[in-house]
């Protein structure tokens, strides 16, 4: 009941309706533009960083252009790369630049007995995988 009298004390003139109709086709008319200026923003938002992107992608091949055009960085890149040596020079290349002490000791030689020894298995297992996740290898040079 309380609708239907607030609905009856309503009273609509024809200039209220026609303001009313005129605000709905403006809002008709703005909210699809404002969503395509929007979604363009957007676009020039993310075109202007993939912009931006580039470049600095084209200043970084600017500089190593830039260092290759160095003769002193062509031979270093020559002598690290693909071993290359003036004439005369003698290069010798190490396999294994450990240090004596740092490689693994040689195991002790295997016996013919066989032994049985009481030991708890659990220990042992985290003995092992600690030495091997502390262990040093050697790592080649790249």
């Amino acid at each position: 009941m309380d609708v239907r009298e607030w609905a009856s004390g309503i009273r609509l003139s024809a200039f209220s309706a026609i303001m009313l109709s005129l605000v709905i086709l403006g809002a008709w008319v703005l909210v699809p533009t404002l969503g395509t200026f929007i979604d363009q923003r957007q676009k020039i938002a993310a075109l202007e960083s993939s912009i931006q992107v580039s470049e600095n992608e084209i200043a970084a091949l600017e500089r190593d252009r830039e260092r290759w055009a160095d003769p002193a960085y062509i031979t270093t890149q020559a002598r690290e790369r693909l071993y290359y040596v003036k004439p005369g020079e003698v290069v010798y290349l190490i396999d294994d630049d450990l240090d004596p002490a740092a490689l693994p000791q040689e195991q002790k030689p295997v016996s013919d007995a066989l032994e049985e020894r009481p030991a708890d298995w659990m220990p042992q297992l985290l003995r092992s995988l600690t030495a091997a996740g502390l262990s040093q290898n050697a790592v080649p040079a790249q």
